[in-house]
């Protein structure tokens, strides 16, 4: 067996609402860990509310490295971690306490971990025409399609999640490639850290669903739709903060409690199963 001699970093997983940021700062404070955010909303500045950002208390308690290094307008790509670049994003190779890699989505996580797959570029066009498809048929319609070009894809993807469903289907139509082939072509990448990954994984879904209806309702309390309308209103017209699709509704003047029904019920079931998550590497 070869040995591997990378140090080691904690990847600390798990769906909103699960407790992941306390967690972090807790091992923090007892173990000295250096916080490394990576989640893909929360590099922007002025999204706080809605990918619940951790406060400026906490913040000061134990600092997040990538957090607040974009504006909204600006396209980022997961893999904001250096690839043997000390020092890129703000993030130092030779960090002297353990990296500890916390939040965001498990494609975010894994494309951090595994690299990013060759992906053409969007096409704005194709993709309103999509989301006007979905808005008049049902976006249960558009999964259906894509169950039928791309049944791996589709398996990943919850019929919730819009952005992602209607990304699955623009590279499938742009590039004739399925997106789970391209997943399959992209070439892993040497991963700087030796990975340990902790999950927190609630085992009653209901306390789940719970946690994450009394989480939207603080965040409408804290001013998330003004802080959507805000954004709306800079130019930023692709919102990918949490709970994104309940954010759609909002933003269109939906109903807020069908948008807490959404958020609700589309964040656990997009969690997925714990066969995909980056493994200890």
């Amino acid at each position: 067996m070869t040995r591997d001699d990378r140090p080691t970093a904690i990847l600390l997983l798990g769906p909103t609402a699960a407790g992941k940021t306390d967690t972090a700062i807790a091992l923090h404070e007892r173990c000295g860990c250096e916080l490394i955010s990576v989640d893909s909303a929360m590099v922007y500045r002025g999204m706080d509310i809605g990918t619940a950002k951790p406060s400026a208390e906490e913040l000061a308690r134990a600092p997040h490295r990538l957090i607040d290094i974009r504006d909204p307008a600006e396209r980022y790509f997961g893999g904001g971690l250096p690839r043997g670049c000390p020092g890129r994003h703000g993030v130092d190779l030779c960090l002297r306490q353990t990296p500890l890699l916390v939040g965001g989505t498990m494609m975010y996580a894994k494309r951090l971990v595994e690299g990013v797959a060759e992906m053409p570029a969007a096409d704005p066009e194709l993709r309103e025409t999509l989301r006007q498809r979905g808005e008049a048929h049902g976006y249960a319609a558009l999964h259906a399609e894509l169950a039928a070009v791309d049944p791996e894809a589709a398996a990943a993807i919850h019929p919730h999640n819009r952005q992602r469903l209607i990304r699955a289907l623009e590279v499938k139509r742009v590039s004739g490639i399925a997106l789970s082939e391209h997943w399959r072509r992209q070439q892993r990448e040497n991963f700087p850290w030796r990975l340990l990954s902790i999950a927190l994984a609630p085992a009653d879904r209901g306390e789940l669903h719970r946690r994450i209806a009394a989480r939207f309702e603080a965040m409408l309390d804290g001013g998330f739709i003004e802080e959507v309308a805000t954004l709306k209103n800079s130019g930023v017209t692709c919102i990918s903060i949490c709970p994104p699709c309940a954010v759609s509704v909002i933003v269109r003047r939906g109903s807020i409690s069908t948008a807490l029904t959404i958020a609700t019920a589309c964040s656990p079931e997009a969690w997925p199963p714990p066969a995909s998550w980056p493994s200890v590497s």
